[in-house]
């Protein structure tokens, strides 16, 4: 049985749907069929669309009978999912979800495409006629099928050489120029409508604004973010962002809410709290947090997946409101309150009805945990549902955990920093099997998958950002391990980078390997951030030149577009400008360096603690400790740029 949410919401559909699996690839050659691919998600707004149109209708169902027909959820199977991403975006000059691709029994695509309503329309084919056409040409013109199948299967097989680049920081400034170029002064964002929120994309311009001393970097981030948290994407009653913008200032959003999404966010908006002192930031971060262990948290600790934009088939009926609602949910005065500060009107501004927004009225809204909020909260609930993905992914994990880390460390909050240990308890619980390898998801009692480059990749960048934190050796320990295996089942030692699956992974068509930084940070990206901070870390040779080969591989994949590769620019910068590592001795963590770590981004410098307990651990992971001695007082010890000071023993005398 399937555990998939995605899967078994088709689980009732007439249509005889197969897993991706042996069986139905030997039923497809044995019966001499084609195979019907469908690749979704299960809070995807046109995957149902295209469900309840077509796969939920019997005469559809009789035209795919003479397919062989196969689900995938891609967020369970990634690799499969950018396989024939690949081979539609090559074809059609464009992706998306749900996608739809026709294949031979040897999974050799020949037709692909993205959401096709049930009969032609509008100039666009229609599933019945496609399904008719691709029979009909299978029976009768099946060679002309299989070439085009050989010609698509050769192209996305070659393997291009990319060149061996050199990490420059002239790439970091056409990156920054491309946002510059591309920003919309008014409302935020790097394009028209619809608007992603793209949080690395902001982090790698408060990293410009850092280094390169441009405040038009950090204005375009608060802009952005300013917008993004007065509009409708933002959910002002119960917290958390949607997953884009269907306008220009982020009023009407897509509603389905993603892990990934608010854990990026997070990030963001601590980073820029850290860096403009704005409390309207940590309101943000708070609500979003909270929704986060609210809504999408496993009572043993990992973070589901998301919710679905669509309640009783109505997409967004869950978040709008009438005036007549919230009066009567919150009474007279209160009610009216609400609806004059977030724009609830009797005219609406969605179908009739009014999301929650703050535009033209930022810090005028209810602050995190406002009594009266909860009340909406809870009449929500009742008053309609959502559909939970309740899988636990293991890549989107780890970025929560990053993010409540944080958010527990510069909000001084212990419970944000609870969440992410507990977290990382249930990875190492429930997603690691007997041979310390990790799994890419969890659902419903069941661990599936082998743990692709993202999920090692992100996992040990989590890691060392819980090691910094906490200072606790055993994070930095795992982070070791995590990143060696990474090493050792993804890199391509011939032409460089890393593939998305393992050396020992199932075999498909072809083997991916992505660089491009999307909705979320690509794992070529991530592994490159992860080794040059392991790296700075230990000191070990091994990573140092990991580390190098990974930032030239990076360097020659993006010098043609360095603006879609915000987050490979911030490993970039890592390498390329000074850094410091601070190593201090002594019997506990001091206050200062959890104060310090709180008030600063701090990318520049690494951190190490040694004291008696750790010194054996330390020595193994970071072998240029041993000679540093351990006295009962904090001693400090600052390098910078290959050149060591003179140890300190007051915090304040170090210039960091």
């Amino acid at each position: 049985m399937e555990k998939s949410p995605y899967l078994l919401q088709h689980k009732d559909n007439p249509v005889d749907w197969y897993p991706w699996s042996g069986e139905a690839f030997n039923k497809a050659l044995a019966e001499d069929k084609p195979i019907f691919l469908s690749i979704g998600y299960s809070t995807c707004h046109w995957c149902h669309v295209m469900a309840h149109e077509s796969f939920e209708d019997q005469r559809i169902a009789e035209l795919l009978k003479e397919f062989v027909c196969i689900k995938v959820d891609r967020e369970e199977r990634p690799d499969i999912d950018s396989v024939y991403m690949s081979v539609c975006q090559a074809l059609t000059g464009s992706g998306g979800w749900p996608l739809t691709v026709f294949m031979t029994p040897e999974q050799k695509p020949f037709f692909a495409g993205t959401y096709f309503p049930k009969k032609n329309r509008y100039g666009q084919i229609g599933l019945t006629e496609l399904l008719l056409e691709i029979t009909k040409l299978w029976n009768t013109q099946r060679e002309e099928l299989l070439k085009s199948g050989d010609k698509i299967v050769s192209f996305i097989q070659k393997e291009r050489s990319s060149p061996d680049g050199k990490p420059d920081k002239a790439l970091l400034r056409q990156g920054y120029r491309f946002f510059k170029n591309s920003f919309d002064e008014k409302w935020g964002g790097f394009a028209r409508a619809p608007k992603f929120p793209t949080p690395h994309n902001l982090m790698f311009l408060m990293r410009i604004y850092e280094l390169e001393r441009k405040p038009e970097a950090l204005q375009m981030v608060r802009t952005t973010l300013d917008a993004m948290a007065s509009g409708g994407i933002f959910d002002h009653i119960g917290g958390g962002f949607s997953r884009y913008s269907t306008d220009e200032k982020w009023l009407v959003p897509h509603f389905e809410k993603m892990l990934y999404d608010n854990a990026l966010l997070m990030l963001a908006y601590l980073e820029a709290f850290q860096l403009t002192g704005e409390e309207s930031y940590v309101d943000t971060v708070r609500k979003t947090a909270d929704f986060i262990l609210r809504e999408l948290t496993d009572k043993d600790g990992g973070f589901y997946c998301g919710q679905d934009a669509d309640s009783d088939g109505v997409e967004g009926k869950y978040y709008v409101f009438t005036p007549d609602e919230v009066v009567n949910v919150l009474g007279e005065e209160s009610g009216r309150e609400f609806c004059e500060i977030y724009n609830i009107t009797n005219e609406g501004n969605f179908e009739g009805k009014s999301i929650p927004n703050l535009i033209g009225k930022l810090g005028k809204g209810w602050k995190h945990k406002d009594a009266r909020l909860i009340k909406l909260i809870e009449y929500r609930k009742r008053r309609a549902g959502l559909h939970l993905d309740n899988k636990i992914l293991l890549s989107w994990n780890a970025w929560m955990i990053m993010a409540m880390v944080r958010a527990g460390s510069i909000l001084n909050d212990g419970v944000y920093l609870d969440a992410a240990k507990k977290a990382h308890g249930f990875i190492k619980t429930h997603m690691t099997d007997e041979k310390n390898r990790l799994y890419l998801r969890f659902c419903d009692g069941e661990a599936a998958h082998r743990g692709q480059l993202d999920d090692y990749a992100v996992y040990a960048l989590s890691l060392t950002e819980l090691y910094r934190v906490t200072q606790d050796i055993e994070y930095l320990k795992e982070a070791m391990l995590r990143t060696e295996q990474m090493m050792e089942l993804f890199e391509d030692k011939k032409r460089g980078g890393y593939y998305i699956t393992s050396h020992d992974a199932e075999s498909l068509i072809a083997r991916p390997k992505e660089t491009y930084d999307g909705a979320i940070p690509s794992g070529n990206s991530v592994a490159a951030m992860a080794l040059e901070n392991l790296a700075r870390l230990t000191g070990k040779q091994r990573l140092i030149e990991a580390a190098d080969r990974q930032q030239r591989f990076i360097a020659g994949e993006i010098s043609e577009y360095p603006g879609g590769h915000a987050f490979a620019l911030m490993a970039m910068a890592n390498a390329l400008y000074p850094k410091k590592e601070l190593l201090y001795t002594g019997s506990s963590v001091p206050n200062e360096i959890i104060d310090h770590i709180r008030s600063h981004p701090a990318h520049d410098l690494s951190i190490l603690y040694k004291s008696a307990e750790n010194e054996e651990e330390l020595s193994k992971l970071a072998p240029f400790t041993k000679d540093y001695p351990i006295s009962e007082h904090t001693v400090w010890y600052l390098c910078e740029n290959g050149a060591c000071h003179a140890p300190v023993m007051d915090f304040s005398e170090l210039e960091l």
